[in-house]
């Protein structure tokens, strides 16, 4: 299995080069610049986590990325209703904005789990 923190660092990265095929117009330009930040934030979020000072805290920054990466699932999904183009690299990230997903908020309950232990 991938690395996580490379694997979120990979889903910025292909985010922007999907990005980058987007016709610039004042209607898209919005949802590009949403779904750059918030693919981004998912790798950068995660990196954080990774540095926490204690298990609420990785919780916590955990609970950031979760966040972050259904807003790109969400901005994702706008771009599937509009763009039938790209509709394949669109539904790639969205398989794999949905796979980061899981696999964080099956960490947030493992680490919950496990903070409740203590």
């Amino acid at each position: 299995m991938q690395d996580l923190k490379l694997r979120t660092k990979n889903f910025a990265i292909d985010c922007w080069r999907f990005c980058k095929k987007v016709p610039s117009s004042r209607e898209l330009d919005a949802w590009v610049r949403q779904l750059i930040r918030s693919s981004s934030s998912v790798g950068a979020n995660y990196r954080a986590s990774q540095r926490a000072k204690s298990t609420a805290d990785f919780i916590n920054k955990l609970k950031i990325v979760e966040e972050e990466v259904d807003e790109s699932a969400y901005w994702l999904e706008l771009f599937m209703e509009v763009n039938k183009k790209e509709h394949l690299q669109i539904r790639t990230l969205h398989k794999e904005a949905n796979e980061i997903l899981a696999i964080i908020v099956a960490s947030i309950n493992t680490a919950r789990i496990n903070l409740r232990k203590l």
